[in-house]
């Protein structure tokens, strides 16, 4: 991290507003994990502090130590800085690592948050009964009598009742991380969607594509995992196959494993690919459209090809990872050499791993295009009918079906329309002369960070064209 501040801060051109955001996030983050860290070290001493034989608290206290230090050296080792690894990755120790830090940190901004409203009700409670006081001309308490002792003859579940309330919360987001580790990581379910595209050849009409994405073989995805959403895929029937991209998380992946695998999928139009941005930290790229072509796919790369369904034809587009930035900040044309590619006499589909590129791919008159890269947010919370998601910081385009009217100007207004729901009503409003470009999101199969699901289960996508 401090070796890309320094190569960014000496980069000519460097856009700072930028920068300075990014470092003020990261910073942020960095505090709130250290701060979660801190409460659990306090938590823990207090806690075995009123025990009796010293010997166990004394052990206790050290196993915390040496594990906490532990999972630092393994999160620490899990930034792709191309380094041969102290610590196999896959053990049970570099899934504490992600489990720990999760819920550790989300377990603190609950606990956190039950005290604030605490803080809040007291403050309220002491002004009502202030202003009661005044009302009624009472001074028999005096103004020597602190506060604290008053509340608690007044109220003493009060200060029971919140402290249920922080034992629970600090407990939930353990149980559910538990819970997202065991269970809804490896429910892999199959989304059937329909997708209506407005000039679509009659011949076209009820092709399906199977879509997989964010495979991320590594600690966290076993081979065996990855053989079962194949075998889960192949029995959907699909015309045409498409994998769009991160099939490991970093350098010491095993990637010609992970593509033994997917060489295992069966489509008659043949099985199609495109690299993700972890193909770029592990240095794979070329690596991974090699393997493609020796299992007999084809993994695209600024390439197109035409394909021939009933007598049909439309055109695959795929293309890597597409960046929105330079590290300096300065922004950069998403999907700059793909015009070339696009064929105005045929549907166009493209694979394209950032879901961010679709507002430039339907400025390009792309009708279909399929991304991953999001994961869904692998955590989503439902509150008061929203879904709140960690992907929001990212992108607009988190899970599911989107669609802006084609050929519009890829603007940073950022419109956009969710099947269903109306965003902005600049251009949403109108029906369009051209019809309208699709974009779905594969929500994924594997994870990053924590190994943990919650909300958002692994995702195999069967889409089924529709002319509209």
């Amino acid at each position: 991290m401090l070796n890309w501040i320094f190569r960014v801060w000496r980069s000519p051109g460097v856009n700072w507003a930028f920068f300075l955001r990014y470092v003020v996030i990261v910073s942020c983050v960095f505090a709130l994990l250290f701060l979660s860290q801190r409460f659990w070290y306090v938590t823990i001493w207090r806690v075995t502090a009123n025990w009796g034989s010293t010997a166990l608290r004394v052990a206790v206290r050290l196993v915390y130590i040496a594990t906490l230090l532990a999972i630092i050296l393994v999160t620490a080792e899990g930034f792709p800085m191309g380094r041969r690894q102290l610590f196999v990755r896959g053990t049970l120790l570099t899934s504490l690592a992600g489990l720990w830090f999760s819920s550790a940190l989300f377990a603190y901004l609950a606990v956190k948050a039950v005290r604030g409203v605490e803080r809040v009700w007291r403050w309220l409670h002491r002004v009502r009964r202030s202003h009661a006081r005044a009302a009624s001309g009472d001074r028999s308490l005096g103004p020597s009598v602190p506060y604290s002792s008053v509340e608690q003859l007044v109220d003493p579940s009060r200060r029971y009742f919140f402290r249920t309330a922080s034992i629970a919360a600090g407990a939930a987001p353990f149980l559910g991380v538990m819970y997202g580790f065991a269970a809804e990581r490896l429910n892999y379910q199959v989304r059937r969607v329909e997708i209506p595209l407005s000039n679509l050849p009659d011949s076209l009409d009820g092709m399906k594509i199977a879509q997989l994405s964010d495979i991320h073989l590594s600690g966290y995805m076993s081979r065996s995992q990855v053989r079962r959403a194949v075998d889960m895929t192949n029995d959907l029937g699909a015309d045409l196959t498409v994998v769009t991209g991160d099939f490991i998380t970093g350098p010491g992946d095993p990637l010609a494993d992970c593509i033994d695998e997917i060489r295992r999928l069966e489509a008659p139009l043949g099985v199609w690919g495109c690299n993700g941005n972890h193909e770029i930290y592990a240095r794979a790229e070329d690596a991974a459209q090699s393997l493609f072509s020796q299992g007999g796919m084809r993994l695209l790369r600024s390439e197109n090809a035409q394909i021939t369904f009933r007598g049909a034809p439309f055109n695959l587009i795929g293309v890597d990872y597409q960046r929105e930035r330079t590290p300096g900040g300065r922004r950069l044309q998403m999907l700059a050499e793909t015009g070339r590619l696009v064929r105005p006499d045929m549907p166009n589909i493209l694979l394209s791993h950032n879901p961010n590129s679709f507002d430039r791919a339907a400025e390009l008159g792309i009708e279909l295009s399929l991304a991953g890269h999001t994961h869904g947010g692998q955590i989503q919370v439902e509150i008061l009918d929203h879904r709140l998601s960690p992907a929001r910081f990212i992108t607009d385009y988190i899970a599911g079906t989107y669609r802006r009217p084609r050929f519009a100007a890829a603007q940073e207004d950022r419109t956009w329309q969710r099947f269903g729901k109306r965003v902005d009503l600049s251009l949403a409003n109108l029906e369009p002369a051209h019809g309208h470009s699709i974009l779905y999101v594969n929500r994924g199969l594997g994870t990053v960070g924590a190994p943990v699901r919650l909300g958002v289960p692994p995702e195999i996508s069967l889409l089924v064209l529709r002319r509209a």
